[in-house]
């Protein structure tokens, strides 16, 4: 395998770009009523609030600062609600980690309203439905980050609503991991209807029956790293049937702490029409005869969430956007793609989230710096 083959940039099909601005680099971003939201990667930088009503002329209206030590990358939106988490990534120090929650009535003054405290890490990635918050904190009594369900009723005043864990995680309640250290960890649960879908890192993905809260029952787990080199990023299911049955679209990450050096992150295509019994059929990866870095990562990682159809929008790292279509689940076919040039002050292009909103807008967002905001032209 090529050691130091870089991947091309500026370079798309079937994508164009609309607007642009140099930004700090994001964890996530967000798009609801001509507003995007991006969490920052690094402090001092945490959340900020940007007017995207014209894509070509982007403005910044407000932004949030955290302190050093704290990871405030990501970031959800419903209505005049703003969720961002608090992570610590210096866990000896003294900062209060959790899930923080903003009034955003008026847009270029957000306003606290209430924390949610967890201890330890904090919360990594979560989803929020404006009535419910899917988070991922870390809680004492348990060895890495579980599944959890927030009430936001009252934004001011979050309730828990339920928890999931998988099993070996209690230790405090007697259970014993198989798993070293909190490689077996929650890192983002997603709703369809009564189901929860749970990426769990080393320890591959859940589905969840929540149809009561009270007593959340486990449909299924399915594991497979190892063998493969990447932990589970994320679990997205496809909007409808297709080919009568039920699909789950899954996002390996490309990490820098592979369990070994062969293989950059896949997606994977899982039927799921028999819910206990998920059966990978499919995988797509853009080829590749580099070698991924911690800094320049070239493999899966985060697909758009939004779903309108059988094509997904798909982050790829350094490989930038990929646009993948399912209409036929078992050969999935990349329909599309688009690589930005590095932002400012950067070698190397990290795309790492992005967002697909009504209008047919994709807004992408790197890791390192810059918000791009594309039309699809498929």
């Amino acid at each position: 395998m090529a050691e130091n083959i870089i991947a091309p940039v500026g370079i798309s099909k079937n994508i164009k770009q609309i607007g642009r601005m140099d930004l700090p680099g994001g964890g996530s971003v967000v798009v609801e009523n001509g507003y995007a939201y991006v969490g920052h990667m690094d402090p001092p930088h945490g959340t900020s609030i940007i007017d995207v009503k014209d894509p070509r002329n982007p403005k910044i209206v407000a932004h949030i600062e955290i302190a050093e030590g704290l990871h405030s990358h990501k970031v959800r939106v419903h209505g005049d609600i703003m969720l961002i988490n608090y992570e610590r990534y210096k866990p000896k120090q003294e900062l209060q980690s959790g899930l923080k929650i903003f009034d955003i009535s008026n847009k270029a003054k957000p306003r606290e309203i209430a924390m949610y405290k967890t201890p330890g890490k904090g919360v990594h990635r979560f989803t929020y439905d404006g009535r419910y918050a899917y988070i991922s904190p870390t809680i004492d009594g348990y060895q890495g980050n579980i599944a959890m369900m927030l009430d936001m009723k009252n934004p001011e005043k979050p309730e828990e609503a339920m928890r999931w864990w998988m099993p070996g995680q209690w230790v405090a309640g007697g259970e014993t991991p198989n798993f070293k250290g909190a490689d077996t960890r929650c890192h983002h649960p997603i709703r369809r209807g009564d189901r929860l879908y749970i990426s769990y890192w080393h320890g591959g993905f859940a589905i969840v029956d929540i149809s009561n809260l009270s007593k959340p029952r486990t449909v299924s787990m399915l594991d497979w790293s190892p063998p493969y080199p990447c932990p589970t990023h994320t679990t997205l299911p496809l909007l409808n049937k297709v080919m009568e049955r039920d699909w789950l679209i899954v996002t390996d990450e490309e990490v820098g702490e592979k369990l070994n050096e062969s293989h950059n992150a896949f997606l994977w295509v899982v039927d799921i029409t028999k819910e206990d019994l998920p059966l990978p059929v499919a995988t797509f990866i853009v080829p590749f005869e580099g070698k991924s870095t911690p800094h320049n990562r070239f493999g899966a990682h985060q697909p758009a969430e939004q779903v309108y159809s059988n094509t997904l929008y798909v982050t790829w790292f350094a490989g930038g956007l990929r646009a993948v279509n399912f209409d036929n689940p078992y050969q999935p076919k990349e329909v599309g793609y688009y690589v930005p040039n590095p932002g400012k002050g950067q070698n190397v292009v990290m795309s790492n989230d992005v967002f697909h909103d009504k209008d047919g807008k994709l807004y992408l967002m790197d890791r390192y710096d810059g918000l791009e905001i594309l039309e699809p032209q498929l």
